[in-house]
């Protein structure tokens, strides 16, 4: 009987192949995912031992994939390796070293896959804090960026991002929680840029 369930993640058809082939015969039972929106919907539906991550996917990017797992304190305890053909991309996300997963680079061997495959083991039995409790207030001022996990104010007027660092925040989740705060700020401006035209039509039609 095979009790450990192996989730592939990879849009590529040979990635999937390979990585079956390669595993030793029996011990494992593979499931395939070409995308991140069907493989997400298998991490929370299947009882998984180990989950292979490409960080280049359609519909939900490893990206995001890999965010909503570390969200869920049940889902960040399944090992994981993720892959990519190009590390950077990773990199640019998430910081080295990579603490509680595994890194695989494309193309890779029988050797580098097992290899990964125990390393991300390894690491996922490692304590690790709780994701950070976040609270964003955003106000006609804008929305404050993170730095260091504690709280920032973009000025006198009550404009707060607060992050708790009593559960430990990573950098890649203070990262990740700056370039969604940046996005909403983003929306903001061209909110009051709208709005500021809006007012200019209308004094402009009342003379």
């Amino acid at each position: 009987m095979t009790s450990n369930k192996i989730l592939v993640i990879d849009d590529t058809t040979v990635v999937r192949v390979k990585v079956r082939e390669m595993l030793p015969p029996g011990n494992f039972q593979v499931l395939e995912a070409k995308d991140g929106l069907e493989g997400l919907n298998l991490i929370r539906q299947e009882k998984l031992s180990l989950i292979m991550l490409d960080f280049l996917l359609p519909k939900k990017t490893g990206w995001e994939v890999f965010q909503e797992i570390q969200a869920n304190s049940d889902l960040r305890k399944i090992p994981l390796v993720i892959m990519s053909g190009r590390k950077e991309e990773v990199t640019e996300k998430i910081s080295e070293p990579f603490e509680y997963f595994e890194f695989l680079g494309k193309p890779f061997d029988q050797k580098q896959l097992i290899g990964a495959i125990k390393s991300a083991m390894t690491k996922a039995k490692q304590p690790r804090p709780e994701p950070a409790q976040v609270a964003v207030a955003a106000t006609s001022n804008g929305v404050a960026p993170i730095s260091n996990g504690f709280v920032a104010s973009s000025n006198g007027n009550g404009t707060h991002a607060v992050v708790s660092t009593e559960s430990g925040a990573s950098a890649a989740e203070i990262q990740a929680l700056n370039e969604k705060i940046a996005k909403m700020q983003a929306e903001i401006d061209a909110l009051k840029k709208q709005l500021s035209q809006v007012v200019t039509f209308i004094k402009q039609k009342v003379k």
